[in-house]
């Protein structure tokens, strides 16, 4: 650390000769400010990124042994400072002429060294990924703990009978464990998504020499191996300036919460007192302050709003992405903006995880649910057609005539016996239809119906298993491929830290 007293010099600008005075008080503001705002995100990384381009020119033999050793032992120093003992100030620009001027103090023109071959901005790019990439791993994780909560709860009720609902209407009948499953196979594949965005942000852009390369002997793939990454951004000007990736990440990012937040407004129906086919736990609910009989799924709004506001930085981002190629603006508001998104969406995954453990159906009222309201028409209509060869249109046109004569009876699906299946085929075939009462009682019963739905993905209790069994095998090799890639990217910072030349 510099002595108290140290003030990086007015002529922070240097020996630019196009530049001769210190910034407005309005870009400090507007620009600066902004740019050191994301110095918690980069502050360990722009060292870490110094660290390996001065191993690399040493073993390059660009920098002097001399030289060398001043910057390295400063360079780890730097590298280990919490980022709030560092002296940021945005007069002095971005977090890496910061760090430049604090490195000048410290070791004079040895620190000239580390912008042999780069430009400021590499430091950056490089940094912004090496911070992203944990942050996407987090991501990742969080997803792979809600579909792996999603499969343990509807292992718990795989025959738990439940009517689906669609325009809020009962439509046929379920299991509660089928219906969960349709939200952890998303989750998965967002864990897919992830995987792909980790992978585009764990390439190296080092060592690009602005644009086109350097006459200085970069060693581009020394610099990545130090770092961790997985490989190069190939091309050296698309290194500097590519942001697609980022909108990808940022897309999945919201695709992922909106997943979650499907299941959040499902929840806040299915909770409310008008269905109570289910509950969450206390602790993801608040009372209101007016009315002493409510208790709001407080949990489930956050959820939502998270969703919504993460699909307007997508967006927000793509916008600031409209540029001409090579711009600063296509980033200058994206590291903060990226890394707070992934860090929401995290944070609501991670919430929608802890609720999903916290449910508590009301078996009796699913079930009920599942059998009234002639929600076993389509079933009804299906055994008529297999039993007497009656195609089906023909079919549901009967079992549709006996359900409007039930209703203008003011009755419900007892009404759907033997002698209405065939008064309904008088009037809408006009033939007779007899079919056996068992037929029909069986047709009528949801257990008997959801052991039926025996085709690959269903809801009875074969394909059931299938698909619990397969979403735990994908939710334990996701955990694994995060813990893996943690270890390896914190082996590699460690040893970094630990060089010695």
């Amino acid at each position: 650390m510099p002595p108290p007293s140290w003030q990086p010099p007015e002529d922070y600008l240097g020996a630019t000769a196009r530049v001769r005075s210190g910034p407005a008080p309005e870009l400090v503001e507007a620009g600066y400010a902004l740019e050191l705002a994301d110095a918690p995100l980069l502050h360990r990384g722009l060292a870490l990124a110094d660290l390996a381009h001065v191993v690399m020119l040493r073993e390059q033999d660009v920098i002097p042994p001399a030289d060398c050793a001043e910057l390295l032992p400063v360079l780890v120093e730097l590298a280990r400072m919490p980022v709030e003992a560092f002296p940021y100030d945005p007069r002095y620009g971005d977090a890496y002429n910061s760090h430049e001027r604090w490195l000048q103090a410290r070791v004079g023109r040895a620190a000239g060294w580390l912008a042999a071959g780069r430009p400021r901005r590499e430091a950056g790019r490089i940094a912004f990924r090496l911070a992203l990439r944990g942050q996407v791993l987090g991501l990742a994780a969080a997803v792979g703990r809600l579909a792996g909560a999603l499969a343990d709860i509807a292992d718990d009720h795989a025959a738990t009978l439940m009517a689906d609902y669609t325009y809020l209407q009962a439509a046929q009948p379920t299991t509660f464990g089928h219906y969960l499953l349709s939200f952890a196979y998303p989750a998965l594949r967002d864990g897919e998504r992830l995987r792909q965005a980790h992978g585009w942000v764990n390439r190296s852009p080092a060592g690009a020499g602005g644009v086109a390369g350097s006459r200085l002997p970069l060693d581009r793939a020394r610099v990545a191996e130090l770092l961790g990454f997985d490989g190069l951004v190939e091309h050296t000007r698309d290194a500097m300036w590519q942001t697609d990736g980022l909108v990808a990440l940022l897309t999945s990012a919201s695709v992922a919460t909106t997943n979650a937040s499907q299941l959040a407004e499902d929840l806040e129906v299915y909770t409310s007192r008008e269905f109570g086919l289910l509950s969450i736990g206390d602790a993801f609910c608040r009372a209101s302050v007016l009315m002493p009989q409510k208790r709001n799924p407080y949990a489930l709004p956050v959820i939502r709003g998270g969703a919504g506001t993460l699909i307007g930085r997508a967006a927000g981002l793509m916008a600031t992405q409209r540029t001409p190629s090579a711009r600063t603006d296509n980033l200058l508001y994206a590291y903060g903006e990226v890394s707070e998104a992934v860090d929401l969406a995290t944070r609501v995954i991670d919430l929608a995880a802890a609720v999903t453990q916290s449910l508590e159906p009301d078996t009796g009222a699913m079930a009920r649910a599942a059998g009234e309201g002639f929600a076993l028409a389509t079933d009804l209509a299906e055994a008529l057609c297999q039993a007497t060869g009656l195609d089906y249109r023909s079919s549901y046109l009967v079992v549709g005539r006996a359900v409007a004569a039930a209703i203008e009876q003011g009755r419900g699906s007892e009404a759907l016996d033997a002698p209405a299946i065939d008064q309904a085929a008088r009037e809408v075939l006009g033939e007779p239809l007899e079919v056996a009462p068992t037929l029909i009682a069986d047709a009528l019963d949801p257990a008997a119906a959801i052991a039926t739905r025996t085709v690959q993905g269903g809801a009875a209790a074969e394909p059931m298993a299938a698909m619990i069994e397969h979403c735990r095998a994908a939710v334990g090799e996701l955990a694994s491929w995060v813990a893996r890639r943690r270890r390896e990217a914190d082996r590699a910072e460690q040893s970094l830290l630990e060089v010695h030349i």
